[in-house]
C-alpha cells in the first residue's frame, strides 16, 4: 500500500487548522485574506482562500469569532474577525490538550533508527 502524502497532509491540517486561526485572532483582528496569507505563509498551512472562507463561518457560527466591516484604503469594505471568549476557551483547551498530544507523538517516533 503506498501511502498519498497529500492526503495525509490533508487529515493533519484538518485537526488543527481552525485552532491556528484562533491563534492568529487571538492578537489581532484580520480579515481573510490576511489570515490566508499568514497561513500560506507558515508553511503552507492553507494554499488557497477557498479552504478559509468556509472555515470561518464555521467559526463565526459556532460562536468561536464574530466579524465587523471596515473601510479599506485599497477598495471595498472588508470583513473582519475577531476572537471571542468562546474562541478563546476553545484555544486554551486545544492548546491544553495539543502540548500533550504533541510530545507523545514525538516521543513514539523519536524511537525510530
Amino acid at each position: 500500500m503506498v501511502v498519498n502524502s497529500d492526503k495525509l497532509l490533508v487529515q493533519m491540517r484538518r485537526g488543527s487548522i481552525e485552532y491556528c486561526v484562533l491563534a492568529l485572532l487571538e492578537t489581532e483582528d484580520r480579515y481573510g485574506f490576511d489570515i490566508t496569507r499568514e497561513l500560506a505563509s507558515a508553511g503552507g498551512l492553507v494554499t488557497s482562500e477557498g479552504t478559509v472562507y468556509p472555515l470561518l463561518t464555521r467559526l463565526r457560527n459556532d460562536g468561536l469569532v464574530d466579524t465587523y466591516w471596515k473601510d479599506s484604503t485599497e477598495g471595498p469594505q472588508r470583513r473582519y474577525y475577531r476572537i471571542t471568549k468562546v474562541g478563546r476557551q476553545a484555544l486554551e483547551s486545544f492548546i491544553s490538550q495539543w502540548k500533550p498530544f504533541r510530545d507523545a507523538v514525538d516521543a513514539i517516533l523519536a524511537r525510530r533508527g
